[in-house]
């Protein structure tokens, strides 16, 4: 049974979390991102800083003919994590093995995945931050001296056995790095952030994806996607395809599906994405903050009441782009509306109390 937050993910078109229910072609959207996904380094769009760390520490390690030292990516979801996991591997010749953090209940399932590890092989950990304590204090010492302690039997006939790893390379992703406990975090050597991407960035994924998924698509068009991305490729990726349904059944081009800026405003203000990217959801948020508390500030619970949702789905579904893109701040009496959402949702913040830093 998926929880409200999973629902609601799942529903939003602007949502930056993977749908595995099947698309209009019969394919879930993992299966689809999968095969959207660059193989190496030089083919990944954007966060230039960090792919220029990953490459110099990659080579660095083929050079020594030795294993990558572990790296934690951390950032918002759809940015590209699991496809630099997948890149780590290919470009180091390595076998990757992928599990996410929640799946991995017991000592023993690790234990099982961590034994048949080969040398130099990649373990890519998803939500990484959501492993259990238990589970954390396995990887200790099988990430700093790759060996693996089990402790066989109970009460005065329990034994400890020692099992000696290959040396290997662990992956873990995370969207919320001050969830993971210190003593995991200080075992990876190599730590990048990944950054919400610029639309002209944004422009050459979609352009590229346009491409392999067999689209053709105008640089305006490309364009008009981007900037309603969010900031986020798997998004990005997301309204392509549905514009170009849209354009298959609604576009006037004779030669074909076509994606130009026309078709893309027209299809994207069917389905409720404006040009900042916020959808209903995002508007409905700023306008009960703006008409019902007279620009806030407002308590979360509060709002969590007079929206009708859980107050985790607010923070870490609605809040992150709505706080990055500025129309809405947290306070220290609650959550208030910017200036830039007066001006978004075309109402005027005359005699608002507006946060001064937000003017």
């Amino acid at each position: 049974m998926k929880s409200s937050e999973e629902n609601l993910k799942s529903q939003r078109l602007v949502s930056a979390s993977v749908a595995a229910e099947p698309e209009a072609d019969g394919h879930s959207e993992l299966s689809a991102e999968k095969s959207l996904r660059p193989s190496f380094l030089e083919e990944y769009v954007g966060q230039t800083k960090a792919k220029e760390n990953l490459s110099l520490f990659m080579e660095a390690a083929r050079q020594r003919g030795d294993a990558l030292d572990h790296v934690l990516l951390a950032g918002p979801p759809g940015l590209g994590k699991t496809t630099l996991a997948n890149i780590v591997a290919h470009e180091m010749g390595s076998q990757i093995h992928s599990v996410t953090g929640p799946n991995v209940e017991k000592k023993g399932d690790l234990a099982a995945i961590l034994s048949n590890l080969q040398p130099r092989d990649v373990l890519f950990i998803d939500e990484i931050h959501r492993l259990q304590k238990t589970i954390e204090e396995v990887l200790y010492g099988a990430m700093e001296d790759f060996k693996l302690d089990l402790i066989i039997g109970q009460g005065p006939a329990a034994r400890t056995l020692r099992i000696d790893l290959p040396k290997f390379t662990l992956v873990g992703a995370t969207t919320r790095t001050g969830l993971l406990s210190s003593p995991l975090r200080d075992r990876f050597g190599v730590q990048l952030r990944l950054d919400f991407y610029p639309v002209a960035e944004l422009e050459k994924i979609v352009r590229r994806s346009a491409s392999l998924l067999g689209i053709r698509i105008e640089e305006s068009g490309a364009n008009e996607i981007a900037k309603r991305s969010r900031g986020t490729p798997r998004i990005a990726n997301r309204l392509l395809k549905r514009v170009r349904d849209f354009a298959q059944v609604r576009g006037k081009n004779a030669s074909g599906v076509l994606v130009d800026r026309e078709t893309a405003r027209a299809a994207l203000a069917l389905f409720e994405v404006d040009e900042r990217g916020l959808d209903p959801m995002d508007r409905r948020l700023l306008a009960t903050i703006v008409e019902k508390f007279d620009g806030g500030p407002v308590g979360i619970e509060t709002l969590s009441s007079a929206l009708g949702e859980e107050r985790d789905t607010l923070e870490d579904v609605y809040e992150p782009y709505l706080i990055q893109e500025g129309f809405l701040q947290r306070t220290p009496r609650g959550r208030a509306a910017t200036r830039t959402a007066y001006e978004h949702l075309g109402l005027s913040c005359e005699g608002k109390n507006i946060p001064q830093d937000c003017v």
